[in-house]
């Protein structure tokens, strides 16, 4: 694509007098080829501005900077995470343009809700692509997800891809980092769902008020919001928000749609889903008052969309369930293993209470917090794991570089506040094999914070740790002794 054609899209103050042909859209100076235009990305570790003498040499047609860098090949922009997005999208093609997107957004449920929406337009005979943390699929092709929203390039890309693929919707989850990074500048959504906020990711935002406000930038590309009228900040902003919103409840009859006669049970929650002059029994196959309104996210985000009531319940009760999300392993033993990806303090919160609700023993949860993430949210795990359960063992979660015992400690306060009984095992593979040999006949164990996840992230490096043939293989040796 010309130059001239990509510049089209974005405001700049000056360019190169000589057009040519663009070979690639890039941030990343590694990725340069002769002809790329290289945007200077400003990141958390690196400034892109430092890098765009190297991208000339190696044979960028031009870059793409905030600031004159005294360069005769630069294109001086005042934003340049904001055009990074506007030109991926137009080198691409606008592949947005000829999809229907929903956004999904929030601390928790983001992947259940995008999951259980591309399974229902499924159901109801619509091609769907899906972008997220488990992974990235064009229709039933699986693609491996690095980020769970893609850099700018890589979505457009993909995009293209589903394009072509004859997908009609694309429902994706979008990150607070990617939407702070603007990495969906340039796309339009049909729908933005936010489910709720809690403290996650302060490492990066510094604040709440950040983190919501990264959250909201989503709501600005919609044509219609998809709020959670239980979470505590969402009465702040949804009457402001700057496209048609619809709001869904399982407490609050203020709600546009309000779920009633919620009745959870081991393999799922059903309820009745009122509003605007409808009723309409729903049945989910994912148990707790969270998956309830997760589910309903779902249906209000399809019936904004235009979808009828009827076919809306008949396709979330074909749905069937997600990985690593309150996922029940197969076992033979006389208790059950669970396993999720709860990984904040709200999130421990919720799946715990959840199982509370049909556990028929005690509910036991094995846990950690993850390493170079913010610290301020540890002892609030800790107090969230004993609250909610008759047995914790504190163990690992991805410690990354650093020490897993400063981890726990860091963690322990809060779940000794509780009183609960503990056992404290660094190694995640001990703590597992422990939690097997002493679990007890009806326990409820939940393996949290890992879910679909298939590696951990230690200091030396990542390693291959699948939870679920973990405990396959540990129940397996257990026969044989």
């Amino acid at each position: 694509m010309k130059l001239s054609v990509l510049l089209k899209d974005i405001s700049y103050k000056s360019a190169p007098e000589q057009d040519c042909e663009i070979s690639l859209v890039t941030s990343d100076s590694r990725n340069v080829i002769p002809n790329a235009l290289f945007v200077c990305v400003r990141g958390t570790r690196h400034d892109g501005h430092e890098f765009a003498q190297k991208a000339l040499e190696m044979g960028a047609a031009a870059v793409v900077c905030d600031h004159d860098l005294g360069m005769q090949n630069q294109i001086v922009v005042e934003d340049t995470s904001l055009a990074y997005g506007v030109l991926c999208s137009a080198f691409y093609g606008h592949p947005s343009k000829k999809l229907k997107l929903i956004g999904v957004t929030g601390t928790n449920g983001k992947t259940t809700i995008t999951n259980i929406l591309k399974q229902m337009l499924a159901f109801l005979g619509h091609r769907v692509g899906l972008i997220g943390t488990i992974q990235n699929e064009i229709g039933s092709m699986v693609i491996p997800a690095k980020y769970t929203t893609p850099d700018a390039e890589q979505l457009q890309l993909l995009f293209s891809r589903m394009a072509a693929a004859g997908c009609e919707y694309v429902v994706m989850e979008c990150s607070s980092h990617a939407l702070d990074q603007q990495r969906v500048a340039g796309c339009h959504f049909e729908v933005g769902v936010f489910t709720n906020l809690t403290q996650d990711h302060l490492d990066y935002h510094g604040t709440m008020e950040n983190y919501l406000s990264a959250k909201l930038r989503l709501f600005d590309q919609c044509s219609i919001g998809v709020v959670n009228y239980d979470d505590q900040y969402v009465k702040q902003f949804y009457k402001n928000l700057p496209c048609k919103t619809y709001t869904f409840s399982t407490e609050s009859d203020e709600a546009d749609y309000v779920a009633r006669q919620l009745k959870t049970r081991p393999n799922g929650v059903d309820f009745v889903l009122l509003g605007h002059s409808m009723l309409e029994r729903m049945h989910f196959c994912m148990p707790g008052k969270f998956s309830a309104s997760n589910a309903m996210a779902a249906c209000v985000t399809l019936l904004g969309l235009g979808f009828g009531v009827h076919e809306v319940s008949q396709a979330l009760s074909a749905c069937t369930g997600v990985t690593g999300r309150t996922e029940v392993l197969k076992t033979n033993t006389d208790y059950t293993i669970i396993r999720d990806y709860a990984h904040t303090p709200d999130g421990l919160e919720k799946v715990l209470s959840a199982i509370r609700e049909f556990a028929p023993g005690r509910v036991v949860v094995l846990f950690g917090s993850a390493g170079n993430r913010d610290r301020t949210k540890r002892p609030l795990m800790g107090k969230a794991a004993g609250a909610g359960s008759d047995f914790a063992i504190l163990t690992s979660d991805n410690p990354r570089s650093e020490d897993p015992m400063q981890i726990i400690n860091d963690v322990l306060p809060g779940l000794q506040e509780t009183k609960t009984p503990y056992e404290v095992i660094p190694d995640r593979y001990e703590a597992i094999k422990w939690a097997l040999k002493h679990a007890q006949k009806d326990d409820v164990l939940i393996l949290a914070g890992k879910g679909h996840e298939d590696y951990q992230v230690l200091k030396d490096g990542t390693v291959c740790f699948d939870e679920k043939e973990i405990v396959t293989r540990l129940l397996e040796q257990k026969t044989e002794d």
